[in-house]
């Protein structure tokens, strides 16, 4: 029984490949944004956030994406979390949540991400990384995210 443990172990760590990720995207100014604000402070509210993004850089595939976030201001940042929907090159999926803090007045932004499945050869896909980011005058963004991801290639 042990040996037969011992061989499935074996055979799904062959079956699972981990890479690196590396990948840059562009997002514009969202597409849909509804804000609250708080009322406690000047400068606190609540936002929600869709929009799109476009890979201008990958080593795994990723192509487009869409995303869906909370995010709470307070004063001069942010913090935020969501689910990144990623379309890749060959029509696959794989979803993503993220939380991150941002500072408008410096124009920066950071992320923590997690994959958390994926479809057709991503299906189980996992990963872990961050991402950084530069907030735009016109509402977008631009980041640079590194990582692992695991799939059942």
């Amino acid at each position: 029984m042990l040996v037969v443990a011992a061989c499935s172990l074996i055979l799904a760590s062959v079956a699972m490949a981990e890479d690196k990720l590396e990948t840059q995207w562009h997002c514009p100014k969202p597409s849909a944004e509804q804000k609250y604000d708080v009322g406690d402070v000047a400068g606190h509210g609540y936002a929600i956030a869709q929009g799109a993004c476009n890979v201008t850089s990958t080593n795994i595939g990723e192509n487009t994406g869409a995303y869906t976030e909370f995010q709470e201001v307070w004063k001069a940042s942010f913090t935020n979390h969501g689910r990144f929907n990623v379309t890749m090159d060959n029509g696959d999926k794989m979803y993503y949540t993220y939380q991150g803090t941002g500072d408008p007045a410096k124009k920066m932004a950071s992320n923590k991400w997690q994959i958390v499945n994926g479809t057709g050869k991503h299906k189980g896909a996992k990963g872990l990384g961050t991402c950084s980011g530069k907030l735009l005058d016109d509402g977008g963004s631009d980041w640079s995210c590194t990582g692992t991801v695991t799939t059942g290639k």
